[in-house]
């Protein structure tokens, strides 16, 4: 591994029963690391991550002692960032960096932050998926700037979607848990349920099914149910084709690092209706002449 790179990340990051921005950000960079002449060795870590069992966590061990001194090692955060008894020991013999898509801090338990922070500490590099959220690593965990990267992931070239009427079909491409905010969405759209319009979610249900359950509770009390189409995850030919058919992406999450649905979406000439929050604004960006090819509005406001 001299002029390659390990590369460890969750594993079953290609089961298109559980799509992710992370997982398919992890799956580009393999490609593309391998395209520019650095062969990587992808390292699947089974595990419940942040929270691994100790039979995942010893099998985390073996992997990085298994290694020689002196690889080039980039961990997902995922599983890195909550183990830094696992991780740590390994920083001085290896060249260790931790790829960070969302901060364990966004998941409201201060345990993991205070392990992610000695993680990234011990870390030679600490890769960032947009300016803002380098900036938040820094700030937050106290690290030195020289160490953090910001490497976004952009989006493929797509063909422009077709869409409807240029007005009356929604996309919603995010996991069905409190951060992407769907029940955000079902208020919003319950306001506007005399414009004729329907709205198709795609994403993971069994993530917080608590959660999924409230929202369909609240579309069935502002009687959207019809209309409003829970899919499930969508992946490949079939994600590709309810692009196609949008009018109009929103995302009206609470918390986002970067936001690859809002990328995919520009890339297909489909404007987007986010929320104005963390590195969103950045990733939406301005067209040429200033304009923004989308809406930021408020949180968590219907």
């Amino acid at each position: 591994m001299t002029s390659g790179i390990a590369f460890v990340v969750p594993a079953g990051i290609d089961d298109p029963a559980v799509p992710s921005g992370g997982n398919v950000y992890d799956r580009k960079l393999c490609r593309a690391l391998a395209a520019a002449g650095r062969p990587v060795l992808e390292i699947a870590a089974p595990g419940a991550w942040p929270r691994p069992g100790a039979e995942d966590r010893a099998g985390l061990a073996r992997s990085l002692a298994a290694l020689p001194d002196g690889t080039a090692v980039l961990i997902d955060g995922l599983v890195a960032c909550g183990v830094p008894d696992v991780v740590v020991p390994h920083a001085s013999r290896l060249r260790l960096a931790v790829l960070v898509h969302m901060p364990l801090v966004d998941e409201g338990d201060a345990h993991l932050d205070a392990l992610e922070r000695g993680t990234l500490r011990a870390a030679a590099a600490v890769v960032a998926t947009s300016p803002w959220a380098m900036k938040r690593l820094i700030r937050h965990h106290d690290l030195d700037p020289a160490r953090v990267h910001a490497v976004e992931p952009g989006a493929d070239a797509a063909p422009l979607a077709a869409g409807t009427d240029g007005a009356s079909r929604l996309l919603c491409v995010a996991s069905v848990t409190p951060r992407k905010g769907h029940d955000v969405l079902a208020e919003a759209l319950s306001r506007v349920a005399d414009l004729p319009w329907t709205c198709v979610c795609a994403g993971p249900l069994d993530r917080d099914p608590a959660h999924a359950g409230r929202v369909r509770g609240l579309l069935a009390r502002h009687g959207l149910g019809e209309r409003v189409d829970l899919a499930g995850p969508l992946t490949g030919r079939a994600l590709d084709a309810a692009y196609d058919a949008a009018d109009l992406a929103v995302l009206p999450t609470r918390s986002e690092t970067y936001g690859m649905v809002v990328t995919e979406a520009l890339a297909r000439g489909t404007p987007v209706l986010t929320s104005d929050v963390d590195g969103l604004p950045g990733t939406l960006g301005h067209a040429p002449g200033g304009i923004a090819p989308g809406l930021l509005v408020p949180p968590d406001d219907p």
